[in-house]
C-alpha cells in the first residue's frame, strides 16, 4: 500500500460518541458488526470498536466527555450492499429507523437509504454490485 507524502497510509476508525455503549454494541452487532475491542481506559470509560467481519475500518463507539451532550449527527459513514432492497427490508424487519423508502436518483448516484442508530446518528447504505 502506498503512503502519502505525510506518511498517512490508511484509515482505521471513525469515532461516534454514544451515551449508552451497551445499547450501541447490541445495535451494531444486530447489523452484522463484530466487537473487536472493549477495554477500560482512564476514569471508568470504555473503548469499544466494532467492525464488519471482513472490514479493516471500524467504528469506535466512544463515551462522551463528562460535560459533553451527545447530539445526533450525520456521520458520513457509507456502508455498501449488493442488494439494496433486501438490506432495506432486513433493517426494517430488525426495527431499525430507516428512511421511508430507498432513494433512486439515477446515474451516477447508486440506490441508497439512510438509517439512524440508537443515539440518532445517521449512516448511509448504498448499492454496489460486485
Amino acid at each position: 500500500m502506498a503512503m502519502t507524502g505525510t506518511g498517512i497510509r490508511s484509515m482505521s476508525l471513525v469515532c461516534i460518541p454514544t451515551p449508552d455503549q451497551d445499547r450501541a454494541i447490541e445495535f451494531y452487532e444486530n447489523l452484522g458488526f463484530e466487537k473487536r475491542t472493549d477495554v477500560p481506559f482512564g476514569g471508568g470509560y470504555r473503548w469499544v470498536e466494532v467492525y464488519l467481519s471482513d472490514g479493516t475500518t471500524g467504528i469506535a463507539l466512544t463515551p462522551p466527555s463528562p460535560k459533553q451532550d451527545v447530539a445526533p449527527t450525520v456521520t458520513g459513514i457509507t456502508l455498501t450492499t449488493e442488494d439494496i432492497d433486501s438490506t432495506y427490508a432486513e433493517l426494517q424487519k430488525l426495527g431499525v429507523d430507516v428512511d421511508s423508502e430507498v432513494s433512486r436518483m439515477g446515474a451516477p448516484v447508486p440506490p441508497l437509504f439512510l438509517f439512524r442508530d440508537p443515539t440518532g446518528h445517521t449512516l448511509m447504505v448504498v448499492e454496489q454490485p460486485r
